[in-house]
C-alpha cells in the first residue's frame, strides 16, 4: 500500500512510500482509509518535539482518521465489512479515568497512524462515524471534537446560561463554539484576526475579543461579563498565558488546558490560583464512550464540522504547511 512514513524529524522526512499492507489479527478490523484530519499534535510530531523519544522510525503519522471496514481478524463481530469508523487516538481508553500508560497506545504515535491507503484498528477501541457525514467530514472527530466535547460536557458539566471562553479559531476551539451554543451556552472567543473572530460569530461566538486590540484580554473578559469571568475557558495557547486564563476565569471557575502552542511551561503566578479557588484540569480528548456519546449528541443537533481544506493524500505535506500557518476549522486530507 501506499502510505507517508516519517523516517526522521522534520517535514523533508516525511515521505510517500511503498509498505505492505497489514493483515487484521484476533478482533481487529483493516480499513481502507477514506481521509484523515490534522492537528497540532501531527505537526509537533513530526517537528520533534512532541515526546520525540517515543517516535518510531519509520513512523505513518496521523492520529484522526475515518474509513470503510474492508476485512475483520478472527473473532471480530461488532463491526462488518462496509461499516464505516473512526479512530480514537487513545485507543484502550474507553471509560472512566484516565490511564496511565494511554500514550503507550495512542494511534499515529507510537502506534501506526492513518495517512495511508489501509490501516489496522481494534474492534474495540474504534467509535462508528456519524451517518450524516463523509469521510473528510468524520476525520475530523476523534482529537479535535471529542476534545471540546470531554472539556465542556465531561469535565465542566457546561449547563445553559454559563459563559465559555473560547481561545483561537482552530479545529478544538471552533467545534468549542460549536458544542458550548448547542448546550446553551454564551460563548466568548479570543482571535487576532478580524476575518475569523467573523466567521466565529456567524456559527454562534456571542461576544469577540481580538487579542491584538486588547493585548491583555482577560481585563476585556472581566468588562464583557460584568467583573464576574467566564465559567470555563478553554486554553488551547499554554505558556504563560496561562495566567491570563486564570485572570479571565471567574472566582471558583475552572480551566480546561487543551494545547501548548505558546509552549510546553509557564511560570504560573500561583497566589491568583489560590484566592480564586481556580480548577485547572489537563484535557487530552476524550474516552471512547465520550465519542460515542458526542457522535449523538452532533447527529442530534445537525452540528457539521468545520473544515478550511482538503488536500489530495500527494500533497501531505502541503497540508502539514496549511497547518502550521494556522486554520479556520480543519485541515483535511483525502486519502481514498
Amino acid at each position: 500500500m501506499k502510505a507517508w512514513l516519517l523516517n526522521g524529524f522534520g517535514l523533508d522526512n516525511l515521505v510517500l512510500g511503498d509498505t505492505p499492507t497489514p493483515t487484521p489479527k484476533k478482533g481487529e478490523l483493516l480499513v481502507k482509509v477514506g481521509a484523515v484530519s490534522l492537528n497540532f499534535r501531527d505537526k509537533a510530531i513530526v517537528d520533534g518535539i512532541y515526546e520525540p523519544h517515543l517516535v518510531p522510525k519509520p513512523l505513518i503519522p496521523v492520529s484522526d482518521a475515518a474509513g470503510t471496514v474492508v476485512a475483520v481478524g478472527e473473532g471480530a463481530t461488532k463491526f462488518e465489512v462496509g461499516d464505516r469508523v473512526n479512530s480514537h487516538l487513545y485507543s484502550t481508553w474507553i471509560d472512566a479515568d484516565p490511564l496511565p500508560d494511554a500514550p503507550a497506545h495512542c494511534i499515529g504515535m507510537p502506534l501506526p497512524g492513518g495517512l495511508a491507503e489501509y490501516m489496522i484498528l481494534h474492534e474495540d477501541r474504534v467509535a462508528r462515524a456519524p451517518a450524516n457525514m463523509t469521510d473528510a467530514e468524520a476525520a475530523t472527530l476523534p482529537i479535535a471534537a471529542l476534545t471540546a466535547w470531554y472539556a465542556l460536557v465531561d469535565f465542566a458539566n457546561v449547563q445553559p446560561g454559563q459563559t465559555v471562553l473560547v481561545q483561537g479559531t482552530g479545529g478544538v476551539s471552533i467545534f468549542a463554539v460549536q458544542i458550548a451554543k448547542a448546550l446553551g451556552a454564551r460563548v466568548i472567543i479570543t482571535s487576532s484576526r478580524k476575518e475569523n473572530l467573523e466567521r466565529a460569530a456567524a456559527l454562534g461566538a456571542d461576544d469577540l475579543v481580538n487579542y491584538r486590540s486588547h493585548p491583555k484580554w482577560e481585563d476585556e473578559v472581566l468588562r464583557l461579563t460584568a467583573g464576574k469571568g467566564a465559567d470555563l475557558v478553554l486554553d488551547v495557547a499554554g505558556g504563560d498565558g496561562l495566567n491570563q486564563s486564570v485572570q479571565a476565569a471567574r472566582a471558583g471557575g475552572a480551566i480546561a488546558q487543551i494545547g501548548f502552542l505558546t509552549g510546553q511551561t509557564a511560570n504560573l503566578d500561583i497566589m491568583p490560583v489560590i484566592f480564586r479557588q481556580t480548577t485547572i484540569r489537563g484535557i487530552a480528548v476524550g474516552t471512547l464512550k465520550a465519542f460515542e456519546r458526542m457522535n449523538v449528541f452532533l447527529e442530534n443537533h445537525a452540528i457539521k464540522p468545520v473544515i478550511d481544506t482538503i488536500y489530495p493524500f500527494a500533497q501531505a505535506r502541503e497540508a502539514y504547511e496549511h497547518l502550521a500557518r494556522g486554520a479556520f476549522g480543519k485541515v483535511v486530507i483525502n486519502v481514498a
